[in-house]
């Protein structure tokens, strides 16, 4: 068993997926920094001195002035507020991914796929060349089928 472990480990795809967990996590730090710090604070500024982090619907009948009030007073409460939060994350990260993707797909090579040489009779699903009126198998003829008229 430890050296199909050993095997696992040198092929490098873990490795690999290691930095990948161990930077998007440090990314995701960051953007939800942005997002927290520096984005949501003038968005409530123009809506109107809102605060996202404290935007919730209080489901008990106890009145609380923050999320955090209700918290501790173990309050059940929907953090709509803190879902927007969340959410504007996700769509800066993935818009991110999105670019560097498309940065990445630039320099890899293109596989160049081959035309097609041959298609499908409508009527018995049979592959014939591209070139052919007919179909060998069932004998429709191919030309009158693609006009709108059947055999």
């Amino acid at each position: 068993m430890w050296n199909e472990f050993r095997k696992f480990i040198d092929r490098g795809n873990v490795l690999d997926l290691a930095i990948g967990v161990v930077v998007g996590g440090a990314f995701g730090k960051i953007v939800t920094s942005f997002v927290d710090d520096i984005l949501m604070p003038p968005i409530g500024l123009i809506i109107g001195k809102v605060d996202f982090s404290n935007l919730f619907i209080n489901l008990s009948s106890t009145p609380y002035s923050s999320v955090e009030e209700a918290k501790k007073a173990g309050a059940a409460t929907i953090n709509y507020g803190l879902f927007l939060t969340n959410v504007i994350n996700f769509l800066i990260i993935a818009f991110v991914i999105f670019l560097i993707v498309k940065q990445v797909n630039k320099y890899i090579p293109k596989k160049h796929e081959k035309p097609a040489t041959s298609k499908e009779c409508p009527i018995c699903i049979t592959s014939i060349p591209l070139q052919a009126k007919r179909c060998p198998a069932c004998t429709s003829y191919l030309e009158e089928l693609t006009e709108g008229s059947s055999n």
